[in-house]
């Protein structure tokens, strides 16, 4: 896949953007204790932006919850952009989960091998 060999995907909690033509694609990563609602709140928070979610990765071990979820949206604004981080972040706070923003370019370059 894009992200075989990338350190760090595991641990972190990071929404990526990688910009397409119209559509800006999102990649949210969520960490934290598992609880009931994880999924739920992230992807109601995303569909209340108008991001639309195409596959979603998740998995528990030891009672830790990590999910990776493809997205994408049909706006470029960073206003938009602003404002999905910080309702996930919101929403990170209420259920007790690491849920952050960061572009693609500066993710990659900082977990880039070689």
């Amino acid at each position: 896949t894009r992200f075989r060999g990338v350190t760090g995907v595991q641990t972190c909690a990071l929404p990526i953007l990688l910009r397409k033509g119209d559509v800006m694609k999102l990649v949210v990563t969520v960490v934290g204790v598992d609880r009931v609602g994880i999924i739920a709140g992230v992807s109601t928070v995303l569909a209340n932006h108008g991001v639309n979610i195409m596959s979603i990765n998740q998995t528990i071990l030891d009672g830790v919850f990590n999910m990776i979820m493809m997205c994408e949206t049909k706006s470029e604004d960073m206003k938009n952009l602003t404002s999905i981080q910080e309702a996930l972040n919101a929403q990170g706070k209420e259920l007790g989960v690491e849920i952050r923003a960061q572009h693609a370019d500066i993710f990659l370059s900082m977990h880039r091998v070689g």
